[in-house]
């Protein structure tokens, strides 16, 4: 029996993630061991990890993470108000698909959307 998936993504200055994750997001660090390699943050129940990888360029990083929402305009509105940078086309909209999402970069450019269900 599957029960969560925890993605895990590169980042290339553990310092700079957990800014931007615990600081930013508001995401808390877990784990009973800090390892100057590995990270996991976790917000209510959305478990991300990241693994160093110093050599990353930015620019060739594909790293992506879907995360469903529920009441995504308040945790849209809260990026805003906080002064979170939006992903300049990832705006909050509803998609063809049926999903209203927006989308964020992290400080290694993986891209993290975040989406609800629309029901019109």
């Amino acid at each position: 029996m599957l029960i969560s998936i925890n993605p895990k993504l590169p980042m290339r200055n553990r310092n700079a993630t957990i800014d931007y994750y615990v600081n930013s997001l508001g995401f808390k660090k877990v784990g009973a061991i800090d390892y100057p390699e590995y990270l996991m943050v976790k917000k209510d129940d959305i478990e991300i990890h990241f693994f160093l990888f110093e050599a990353l360029n930015p620019k060739e990083n594909y790293g992506q993470v879907y995360i469903r929402t529920i009441d995504i305009d308040a945790t849209y509105q809260s990026l805003l108000n906080t002064n979170v940078p939006i992903h300049p086309n990832g705006n909050l909209k509803i998609k063809p698909w049926g999903q209203k999402e927006f989308s964020l970069l992290d400080p290694d450019k993986n891209l993290l959307t975040f989406g609800e269900s629309f029901n019109q």
